[in-house]
């Protein structure tokens, strides 16, 4: 069995888009039985003004206006009160989408970075709020208003023949603008939306490295940069809002010609005795009502449209789902990690990086990794920890893969610090605790003292309860290591591993990181511990050398580091003096 980076608590594969639409089946069903009724109920006024004219004013009799003016007020308090109903269930269906598919969506959006392939950024978060405005809006209306046209033309058929044809004919020329916007709109749509993407990654790039971009004068580069994908934007969302603006104005102007249209021609039939005055009213109501849904749905065309794209990207981002979290997981581990044939390459990629790794540690044991750039170290140390995938071979803590774990269960086993420090805008507190919703103080504690950073934190303004800003922007680099490595240690995982620990630590940070290892090890941990510093393994008592991604040696420490010298001699043999052997550890952490 292949380890994988395990789940979080998210659906099981399948199209989650499709899937959280069905549920909503019964809500599309009321809506389209409640645009039934209220279409029925807007031919209202067209039964009124013929009743009136044909009725009423023929026989000057009162009651039978009153009586029809209470029906019509009645109707009309109805058509209100289902469109009102109509439209709240069409917001609530948005909000249950976007609940139902914003963990998977931002679940998506964290690991995508560990998936390789297209980086979508925030753009699916985006893509989702789309979609619900759209929900939420006039367009679903339109689209269920649309079906029921025939009904209204069936009317100006039964008013008189020639009424029907004519709109019969406006209704085409209509529905040809607005297929006519589809086509035209289609590809500035998709152009504005991938030219949106491309400059919100740039600016977020930017934003993210501010002190680089001040530090070595790119800010200018950086605008000219992104002003092209802006002005990409810009051009695509133009040439949409002209072909749109236009055809709309063209549909709009085509329906006030053909209400006047059928006005003249209910005229003319009432001159030429074929119609009377209540029909060319009715008829030119009636076909009002019939065309405004076209003339709606020309309008809502860009909403639509960008709703659309974005429900294709949602469900593409969406269709294969995150394997189900397992419903009995092994017992937390406490004795062994076995690493075995293991070959790991980037994720999206085919070229390997560690090539046939194997090695084994039990509890109390700590390893130092060694070896030149680029050999594949923070590779070896990120499939450790489960969050990149191996091609081939075995991870295994106490005899089980890291993926029969939940992802939570499975993180409160293991502490990592990687190479580029991230913390989050939070207290210190709550990074120590992993944004705990239940912080146990006393392991907060313990872990920033088992870090070495107790004292340091308590000099903070306002100490564990300070902010720390933006990924730790408040603090120096070696406060934000050893907050993080007191964030690796909360709760005492059982395999802790550190990668490059002491980057930017002093003296004393090495002193403290030293200490925090033999406590892993004094503990019954085990400690993996990539360095390039020698100062980071003086607890460890074994060595693994890697070189082109694969292992050289591995064994005890000073038998390992000597053959390493004896084939990379040093002058004066510096690298062996500057490296304390590991028997200072207590005979307890030893293995």
């Amino acid at each position: 069995m292949t380890a994988t980076t395990s789940s979080a608590s998210t659906p099981a594969s399948g199209d989650l888009a499709s899937a959280a639409i069905a549920s909503c089946r019964t809500a599309f069903l009321t809506v389209g039985l409640f645009s039934a009724v209220l279409n029925l109920l807007m031919l209202t006024g067209s039964i009124y003004m013929l009743q009136v004219y044909d009725r009423v004013i023929p026989s000057h009799s009162i009651p039978t206006l009153i009586a029809l003016s209470i029906a019509v007020a009645a109707a009309y308090a109805m058509q209100g009160l289902f469109d009102l109903l109509r439209q709240r269930i069409l917001t609530r269906i948005g909000s249950a989408l976007h609940a139902a598919l914003w963990q998977p969506v931002v679940c998506n959006i964290l690991r995508g970075p560990l998936r390789g392939g297209a980086n979508r950024g925030l753009q699916l978060s985006h893509d989702l709020d789309s979609v619900r405005s759209f929900l939420s809006g006039l367009g679903p209306t339109t689209l269920f208003d649309l079906p029921w046209m025939p009904l209204y033309l069936a009317g100006c058929f039964l008013l008189h023949p020639y009424l029907g044809w004519t709109l019969v004919a406006g209704a085409a020329l209509l529905f040809g603008i607005a297929l006519l916007t589809e086509v035209l709109t289609r590809a500035p749509t998709r152009d504005a939306s991938r030219a949106g993407a491309i400059r919100g990654v740039q600016l977020e790039a930017g934003r993210r490295n501010a002190e680089i971009v001040a530090a070595l004068g790119m800010e200018q580069r950086l605008i000219d940069r992104i002003g092209a994908a802006n002005d990409d934007l810009v051009a695509a969302q133009q040439r949409n809002a002209d072909i749109a603006g236009s055809l709309g104005a063209l549909s709009k102007t085509l329906r006030f010609m053909l209400q006047s249209a059928l006005l003249g021609l209910g005229a003319y039939l009432v001159i030429e005795g074929q119609a009377s005055g209540g029909v060319m009213i009715a008829a030119s109501i009636m076909g009002s009502r019939a065309l405004a849904p076209v003339e709606l749905a020309i309008s809502i065309w860009r909403p639509f449209l960008g709703a659309r794209q974005a429900g294709q990207r949602l469900r593409a981002a969406l269709r294969d789902g995150d394997a189900p979290n397992p419903d009995v997981a092994p017992e937390r581990a406490v004795h062994r990690l076995t690493v075995e044939q293991v070959t790991i390459a980037a994720p999206g990629g085919t070229t390997a990086i560690v090539h046939n790794a194997s090695f084994a540690l039990e509890a109390g044991q700590a390893v130092g990794i060694i070896g030149p750039s680029a050999a594949g170290k923070s590779t070896l140390a990120r499939a450790l920890v489960g969050i990149w995938p191996i091609a081939r071979g075995e991870i295994r803590l106490d005899g089980a893969t890291l993926d029969q774990w939940p992802a939570e269960i499975r993180g409160g086993m293991i502490g990592y610090l990687p190479q580029d420090v991230e913390l989050f805008d939070g207290t210190v507190a709550e990074n120590i605790a992993r944004f705990d919703p239940e912080i146990d103080e006393a392991a907060v504690i313990a872990a920033a003292k088992a870090a070495g950073a107790y004292e340091m934190i308590l000099k903070l303004p306002k100490g564990f309860e300070m902010r720390i800003g933006e990924a730790g922007a408040t603090l120096s680099g070696g406060q934000r290591q050893r907050i993080a490595l007191a964030r690796a240690l909360y709760k005492d995982p059982f395999m802790v591993v550190l990668d490059e620990p002491n980057a930017s630590l002093d003296a004393e940070g090495d002193a403290a990181l030293t200490d925090a290892i033999r406590r892993v090890r004094a503990r019954g941990g085990i400690a993996i511990i990539i360095a390039h510093r020698p100062a980071a393994l003086a607890a460890v008592d074994l060595v693994l050398t890697l070189a082109t991604g694969q292992v050289q040696a591995f064994g005890p420490k000073d038998e390992v580091l000597r053959k390493s010298l004896a084939a990379h001699p040093a002058p004066g043999g510096a690298a062996l003096q500057a490296v304390p052997d590991a028997r200072s550890v207590p005979a307890a952490a030893a293995s």
